[in-house]
C-alpha cells in the first residue's frame, strides 16, 4: 500500500509521521508532497519520507491520498489531479468545509472520505471524526480507521453534518482547554506562584483530572460532586462559575465554531 500526503503543514505532517509508523505499511511507503521550497528542504532531511514537488510524480502511484491543504486551494488542486485519479484510489480530505460532493466533482474520485482531525494528533493523542462516500467498502473503511488511529483515535460518524459539529467539539476543542489553562495560569501568577510553578500546577491538574475521567464511568457532574463539599473551597469556585453562566458560555462557544464550519462549507461550494 502506498500513501501520499499532499500538504506538509501542521496536520499533514502529523498524519504523515503517524502513518509512517503503521504496521500496514512497508518502509518508504509514505510519499509527501509540498510546493514550498523551504518546506521541501525540511522534508528531504526526513529519511522515512519520499518527498515530491510535482503531482504527476506521485499521485498515480498512491493507493490512498491524504489532502491537507488550505480549503481555498481545493478547487485548483483537484482540477490538477483530475486526469491522474483512478476509480480505485481513496481520497481523504482534512480540509474544513470542503464537502464530499465537491471533492468528487472536481477530483473525479469516487471513493472519498472527509475527516476532521485536531491538533493533539501531533503527539499521537488526536481525535479524528470522519465520514465516507457510499463507494468506500467496509474493508477499505477498516484500513482507513487503522491509518487514522496512528495519530490517536477516530470515530466514523453517520452523516456529513456531524463533521461540522465535531469541529465545534473536538476540532476546535483543544483551544478551549488552552483558554481555560491560560486563565488558571494567570490566576496562579496573581496568587504569587512563579511561572514554572503555575505551569506545573495547571498542567498536572488537567492531566490528573482527565485520567480520573477516563478510568471511570462517572460523569463530570459526579466528579464535581465528589470534589466539592458543601461550604468548601471547590463549591465556592463552582458557584462562582454558575453565577457567571460559564456553562452556557462554553456551549455557546462550541456552537459558534459549529456555525462557522457550516459557513465555511457554503463559502467553499463550487459552481
Amino acid at each position: 500500500m502506498k500513501i501520499l500526503v499532499i500538504g506538509a503543514g501542521n496536520m499533514g505532517l502529523a498524519y504523515a509521521e503517524g502513518i509512517s509508523k503503521s504496521k500496514l505499511l512497508k518502509k518508504k511507503n509514505i510519499m509527501v508532497l509540498d510546493n514550498s521550497d523551504e518546506k521541501l528542504e525540511e522534508l528531504y532531511k526526513i529519511s522515512h519520507f519520499d518527498t515530491f514537488k510535482k503531482l504527476e510524480d506521485c499521485v498515480p502511484k498512491a493507493d490512498i491520498i491524504f489532502v491537507a491543504v488550505k480549503p481555498h486551494h481545493a478547487e485548483e488542486l483537484f482540477k490538477k489531479i483530475h486526469p491522474m485519479v483512478t476509480s480505485d484510489q481513496i481520497i481523504i480530505s482534512i480540509m474544513a468545509g470542503v464537502t464530499l460532493d465537491a471533492i468528487k466533482e472536481f477530483s473525479a474520485a469516487k471513493k472519498v472520505i472527509r475527516a476532521m482531525p485536531n491538533l493533539p494528533a501531533k503527539v499521537g493523542l488526536g481525535l479524528t471524526s470522519y465520514v465516507a462516500s457510499s463507494e468506500v467498502s467496509r474493508i477499505e473503511l477498516l484500513t482507513v480507521e487503522n491509518l487514522l488511529n496512528t495519530t490517536g483515535k477516530s470515530i466514523l460518524v453517520s452523516n456529513e453534518s456531524l463533521i461540522d459539529a465535531s469541529t465545534g467539539i473536538s476540532g476546535s476543542g483543544p483551544a478551549y482547554v488552552f483558554y481555560f489553562m491560560h486563565s488558571m495560569l494567570e490566576a496562579g501568577l496573581e496568587m504569587g506562584f512563579s511561572k514554572n510553578e503555575s505551569r506545573v500546577l495547571v498542567s498536572q491538574t488537567f492531566k490528573g483530572a482527565i485520567e480520573l475521567f477516563n478510568q471511570s464511568d462517572l460523569s463530570p457532574n459526579s466528579w464535581m460532586e465528589k470534589v466539592a463539599s458543601k461550604g468548601g473551597t471547590t463549591r465556592a469556585a463552582l458557584d462562582s462559575m454558575d453565577d457567571n453562566n460559564v456553562n452556557e458560555l462554553i456551549k455557546e462557544a462550541a456552537f459558534a465554531a459549529f456555525t462557522r464550519a457550516i459557513e465555511l462549507g457554503k463559502e467553499n461550494e463550487y459552481a
